[in-house]
């Protein structure tokens, strides 16, 4: 827990520097990289970002311009790199992880029904929305559509924070000692989920190969 709070902490002060150093352009590059698989949480960036707005030194629709901008930029590139090269990595090194064809054929047809709500709620919860951007890609989602649900979740969530930034003025640090406890209990439940996928393909996996057998005999 130690490691993880002081994780926090350095990329904290890396948040307060470059936004510092930067202006807009430091929320722009933070929030992309938040939208990747870079651990920046926007709840270190967009508290900061509203608390120079209570202060007179950012203006709140030109936050909300580049933290929205910054989310869309990230997450779209997050997106064709699963789209452009998430297949092939999947199919060449899927069987290390338990992946195949069948997999992505899966993914796809999720994503197809289901991917406007699953991206939009993404965006709204702790680690999932560093993460959601590529598989939405492997799966093919529709562009457009993940576009504008990628915006409006980032845009809802990055001003929330923003703004409860502005009204906490200088305790706008107040904000991560209630947003941290859901990013851990969020990254055990996924820790949980991948232990889950696992032990189900080794067992379908282990049905299979007795079905195979059973019917060679």
């Amino acid at each position: 827990m130690h490691l993880l709070t002081d994780a926090l902490a350095w990329m904290g002060r890396t948040a307060i520097t470059v936004i510092s150093s930067l202006g807009y352009a430091g929320v722009f590059f933070l929030m992309a990289a938040e939208s990747m698989i870079i651990p920046i949480p926007a709840e270190l960036v967009m508290p900061f970002a509203g608390f120079l707005v209570s202060q007179g030194k950012f203006g709140m629709e030109w936050v909300f311009l580049a933290s929205t901008a910054g989310s869309l930029a990230g997450s779209l590139l997050s997106y064709w790199m699963g789209r452009t090269g998430g297949n092939r990595l999947v199919l060449r090194f899927g069987k290390y992880l338990l992946l195949d064809a069948a997999d992505l054929k899966r993914t796809e047809d999720y994503f197809s029904r289901k991917g406007e709500g699953t991206i939009f709620i993404g965006r709204l919860i702790p680690v999932v929305r560093h993460l959601i951007s590529i598989p939405a890609g492997i799966g093919r989602m529709n562009l457009k559509k993940f576009t504008l649900y990628t915006a409006a979740g980032a845009t809802i969530w990055n001003m929330f924070l923003a703004w409860m930034g502005y009204i906490l003025g200088r305790n706008w640090r107040a904000i991560r000692h209630y947003t941290e406890p859901v990013s851990v209990i969020v990254a055990v439940l996924l820790l949980a989920g991948f232990v889950w996928f696992v032990w189900h393909h080794v067992k379908s996996k282990a049905r299979s190969r007795e079905a195979e057998e059973a019917l060679q005999k």
